[in-house]
């Protein structure tokens, strides 16, 4: 493939099934040695052509040789983890809207190296591009109070993903891509940490639509855990951030207790998200959101009896789907409804409504806010036989986001048989009506139903099934367990 210029050098990929594909695009310097914990900084120019031709670094994370849903994956694992990939049409189009992916993975897990984008530029003359930062304590450990060189540091994973976004700004028209028609999407912390964005005005001018896939939000404020972090390491709180600059990296993954998740700092994020799209009213941005019907099976495994789990787990769920209320009224109310249910059922459908509520306010806020949201409930059942059992399960739908029943050299979290005709029919109009919300930023157009505005009163939903329809408050019965 002949190089392509950007803004910092030449760039070579390669080609394949009518996209061009550039692989581990470097945007930000290697948050390293003295640089571990600080915010994240534009990568240099280089001289000569970049290759772009294989998976880039993975970060550093406890699953090293699989991704996050057990598949392989490609790219080693290391704290040099700010790179992108990159898929645009073969052919040359430009001002392309553009698809900003976050993965999923808890904060603590995967990688951008999981999901290829290809099918999609090729099937919507659209730009993908996926995007690796810091996770776990890399991203997430607040050591603020260690001096003002780690102010972000509660939220580099965050802030490396706005300095992703600021590469894309700068450079994406060179691949096709239009900076001015910019969707950011993700899925469980990938769709949580497009919430967040929401919330980090650093974001504001980089981005236009919203896809948030089984998404939470953010509300929690930053902790200081540096009092805990000396006792546990046996030093003075003043040296913890020096101290965990010279511990090699697996040393700082075992600290995983400490930095988990995004909160509200104060410097990258700034409040909460429904506080952000509220406060931010016709200036925001359309939001697409949605989850799974059977979200929690893929945590239960589809076994319903009484399994042992952690109650204390059940209740910090449920904190956050009621983002920080006392859960005990809900837990009772859930319980009280199914009578019958083993503790593997109940804890799946904890799971399920924490991601079923949380899209529902988001779709809801933003509809009132008056850009719009969109609400969806994904139900339709795998139908892998070794997946049946798991229903419409977490990410489930990922498959049908990036369509890869269009090509069998693309991988997905797979539970869906690629040969099945519904659910090929399926592929292409829910990938179809993904890249109509970036491409005109409303859902409608790509071959489902016309798909109203959720809002407080109607309470339309779409329903992706085999008989894919818009439906009224599908989910009341569980909405009176919430506000319990």
């Amino acid at each position: 493939m002949t190089p392509i210029s950007t803004r910092q050098g030449k760039i070579r990929g390669f080609e394949t099934a009518g996209s061009r594909i550039f692989l581990g695009v470097r945007y930000g310097q290697p948050p390293v040695a003295e640089r571990r914990f600080k915010q994240s900084v534009m990568a240099e120019s280089w001289a000569g052509v970049f290759d772009a031709t294989a998976y880039p670094n993975r970060a550093v994370q406890m699953r090293t040789s699989e991704g996050t849903l057990g598949a392989p994956v490609g790219g080693g694992i290391s704290e040099d983890c700010l790179f992108l990939n990159i898929y645009a049409p073969a052919s040359a189009v430009s001002q392309c809207p553009v698809l900003v992916w976050f993965h999923g993975g808890g904060f603590m897990n995967g990688s951008a190296n999981e999901y290829d984008g290809s099918v999609l530029a090729a099937q919507g003359d659209v730009v993908v591009v996926t995007v690796n930062s810091r996770l776990g304590p890399f991203g997430f450990l607040n050591l603020a109070s260690q001096g003002k060189d780690f102010a972000t540091s509660a939220n580099n994973g965050i802030q490396d993903q706005i300095l992703a976004l600021q590469w894309i700004r700068e450079n994406i028209e060179a691949f096709g891509g239009d900076p001015a028609k910019v969707t950011i999407f993700g899925q469980s912390s990938g769709g949580s940490s497009v919430l967040g964005l929401l919330a980090a005005p650093g974001a504001d001018a980089l981005y236009h639509r919203v896809i948030a896939h089984s998404p939470t939000t953010v509300y929690k404020p930053s902790k200081n855990p540096c009092q805990a972090l000396a006792a546990e390491l046996g030093i003075e709180e003043s040296e913890c951030a020096a101290y965990l600059q010279q511990l090699p990296a697996s040393d700082i993954l075992g600290l995983a207790s400490h930095g988990r998740a995004f909160s509200v700092d104060g410097q990258v994020i700034t409040r909460s998200t429904l506080e952000a799209i509220q406060d931010r009213g016709q200036t925001g941005v359309p939001i697409m959101t949605g989850s799974n019907r059977d979200e929690g099976t893929l945590y239960s495994q589809g076994i319903d009896e009484n399994r042992a789990f952690d109650p204390a787990l059940n209740s910090y769920l449920a904190t956050d789907m009621l983002t920080g209320s006392d859960p005990k009224p809900y837990l009772n109310a859930l319980e009280d409804a199914y009578p019958e249910a083993g503790k593997g059922e109940l804890h799946a459908m904890v799971w399920t409504d924490m991601f079923r509520r949380l899209s529902m306010l988001v779709a809801e806020t933003a509809s009132a806010a008056g850009p719009g949201g969109w609400f969806y409930r994904f139900d339709l059942p795998a139908n892998l036989p070794n997946r049946k059992h798991l229903g419409s399960t977490h990410a489930g739908e990922m498959a049908f986001t990036f369509n890869v029943f269009e090509n069998p050299n693309t991988h997905a979290f797979m539970a869906y048989d690629r040969n099945d005709a519904v659910v090929k029919t399926i592929g292409r109009t829910w990938s179809d009506t993904v890249m109509a919300m970036a491409r005109t930023g409303e859902p409608n157009g790509g071959g489902m139903p016309d798909w109203p505005r959720y809002d407080q009163r109607a309470r339309e939903c779409l329903i992706v099934d085999t008989n894919t329809r818009v439906e009224a408050d599908p989910d009341a019965c569980h909405r009176g367990l919430w506000e319990a």
